[in-house]
């Protein structure tokens, strides 16, 4: 069973996180000023049951992942992360995994993008969070699960993405990202997350175990996208990747020229997400 320690602290962090702050709609009675449990299940991408489960110490122990996007959602500090890690009898990931640690800066730069699709991957191309704009852009991470949230795995084996690409710049853009995994591994080659997506990779998928036996090593640049939204139509976008000093992050932020139909389309795009959000 879970320590009925873990589950006091996640109820005590919980509490102290307001909804708007989380990019969540503020509205409606509630009894306390922080997150309803059905709130941090939405942005950790877990179960409201699972969350109440936790709390109440009547869960089996987190995995290391929950323990990580629980860490997120509700915007922890390194040192609480770590004893979160702990109190769910885990060992903090270490220097030689992934970096998986969102600093709050980071978080902060995200929470302003109110306009702009903005969201955080890891070294791995692994999705870290997603802001409402980018989720109303290129669909709803939220439910994504396990390797659904890793880049490479939806490009060469999953159901792939709203981008639009001819058969050049898709074969463009697989290679760009196996040379850019394959620069990850060479740099944690301890993380066993990392090692299990590439040989899972390699089972699903030829086109990955060609390119990763070519032995390309690459990183991903800014590119102009076709974003094709079913409602919205075709939105061309300027899509630039930041990286984090010190944390091997990836800020992917999508824009439109000003004063431009595609700029008018964006707009639209994110009030469409919005409504969705508080509907």
């Amino acid at each position: 069973m879970a320590n009925a320690e873990f589950g006091q602290a996640v109820r005590h962090w919980r509490d102290r996180v307001a909804p708007d702050t989380a990019g969540l709609p503020a509205g409606g009675h509630r009894r306390a000023a922080g997150l309803r449990r059905e709130e941090l299940a939405l942005l950790a991408g877990i179960s409201a049951d699972y969350v109440t489960r936790l709390e109440q110490g009547r869960a089996s122990h987190p995995s290391a992942q929950v323990v990580e996007t629980l860490a997120r959602a509700l915007r922890l500090s390194r040192t609480e992360r770590e004893h979160l890690f702990h109190l769910a009898g885990l060992t903090p990931p270490g220097p030689d995994t992934v970096p998986a640690y969102l600093t709050p800066s980071v978080q902060r730069l995200l929470d302003r993008l109110t306009g702009t699709p903005a969201a955080v991957y890891d070294a791995a191309w692994t999705l870290l969070v997603a802001n409402p704009p980018y989720a109303a852009l290129l669909g709803d991470p939220s439910g994504w699960r396990g390797h659904e949230r890793n880049a490479v795995w939806r490009n060469l084996v999953g159901p792939g993405t709203r981008v639009r690409h001819t058969p050049e710049s898709q074969r463009a853009m697989e290679a760009m990202l196996v040379a850019d995994l394959r620069a990850a591994a060479g740099r944690y080659p301890a993380d066993r997350g990392l090692r299990r997506l590439v040989t899972e990779l390699r089972a699903h998928s030829d086109r990955f175990g060609e390119l990763w036996d070519s032995g390309a090593v690459g990183h991903h640049e800014s590119a102009r996208k076709i974003v094709d939204h079913p409602h919205a139509g075709p939105v061309t976008l300027d899509c630039d990747t930041l990286t984090v000093a010190g944390s091997d992050q990836r800020v992917m932020l999508y824009t439109a020229e000003p004063g431009t139909e595609d700029a008018e389309r964006l707009a639209l795009v994110t009030v469409l997400g919005t409504q969705a959000l508080t509907g």
